[in-house]
């Protein structure tokens, strides 16, 4: 079993996202068979933030002094004999809300493809070369298509 812990340190997401914990343990319950680690207790960590926060991790741990939509951190690592821990994911939601002029749907369908992508980096998908790039747009694409089918507009 899989499930996310939702910090937020930015208020702006409370304005288009009411239930956040439900928002995304429901995109993790639409998961493939194979990300659903049904006979692990699996966690993770979502940090709902701004640019401003972004911007000085991406900083200190990637030595990007700039802003991103997305930073993972994988852990991976057993925390007690039945519970491992994958890592955090923090969010940007200056990068999610732009356009401004994005209805609530549109916000959560960009939410959740960038949070599929996050969550491939916790479970050791990358993008640097071209090959990595391709077997992981295949992957999220995959995700993306079973997560939307299992519910409309991610509500």
């Amino acid at each position: 079993m899989i499930n996310a812990e939702i910090l937020i340190d930015s208020v702006n997401w409370k304005k288009k996202l009411k239930n956040t914990d439900l928002f995304f343990n429901k995109i993790l319950k639409s998961f493939p068979k194979k990300y659903q680690f049904n006979r692990k207790k699996v966690i993770l960590t979502v940090l709902l933030s701004n640019n401003k926060k972004i911007k000085q991790l991406n900083k200190k741990f990637r030595k990007k002094d700039k802003p991103t939509d997305i930073l993972s951190f994988p852990f991976g690592k057993k925390i007690s004999k039945s519970v491992v821990y994958l890592g955090d994911i923090i969010i940007s939601y200056d990068f999610i809300n732009k356009p401004k002029s994005l209805n609530i749907f549109q916000f959560k369908d960009k939410l959740a493809k960038i949070f599929i992508h996050g969550f491939l980096h916790l479970v050791g998908f990358d993008h640097i070369k071209d090959s990595e790039f391709k077997k992981m747009n295949k992957e999220e694409l995959k995700i993306y298509n079973l997560v939307k089918k299992k519910f409309e507009n991610f509500t």
